[in-house]
């Protein structure tokens, strides 16, 4: 009777042991989203900037994250319905509304070298010539290595 008691503590201490050994500690975990931040006098596009078909936008933000960066999306859409999803402050000015005939759809995801803590994003994004002018949204999502995510939107006009 002892030896089964003894083998019953054993385990017991033996199964706590693996199970509390096996748990992160929650002060390593990342708990913070990254940060999309100014990039100085460069810092484009801005919220009701305006830009020509055919020109280029010249994409430059800064990242900032306590751990690791992971990766950014950029996309653009119209906005010809007046929808809003804008992070913001301000409003831009607005045409009517009207229906899409050759809408911009741009989408396309980045990654970060390295897991740097800070990154400096530019790209040369091409306006193509033969979409709809009017406004769109510009955002940027940028996720860190643990999975948070910190979005940025903002409205843009094409002429």
């Amino acid at each position: 009777m002892k030896t089964l008691k003894m083998i019953h503590l054993l385990g017991a201490g033996l199964l706590g042991f693996l199970l509390l050994g096996g748990c992160d500690n929650a002060a390593d975990k990342d708990t913070q989203p990254p940060e999309i931040l100014s990039a100085g006098d460069a810092t484009c596009p801005l919220n009701c900037q305006e830009f020509e078909r055919g020109d280029v936008i010249p994409f430059a933000y800064s990242f900032r994250d306590n751990a690791a960066l992971g990766a950014y999306n950029l996309e653009i859409h119209h906005n010809f319905d007046h929808h809003t999803h804008s992070t913001e402050a301000g409003e831009c000015r607005q045409d009517a509304s009207k229906t899409p005939v050759n809408p911009w759809i741009y989408n396309k995801d980045f990654t970060i070298p390295s897991a740097a803590a800070s990154y400096d994003a530019v790209v040369k994004i091409p306006v193509p010539t033969d979409i709809d002018p009017g406004e769109y949204h510009f955002m940027i999502r940028l996720t860190d290595q643990s999975g948070w995510q910190q979005i940025r939107s903002m409205s843009i006009r094409i002429k």
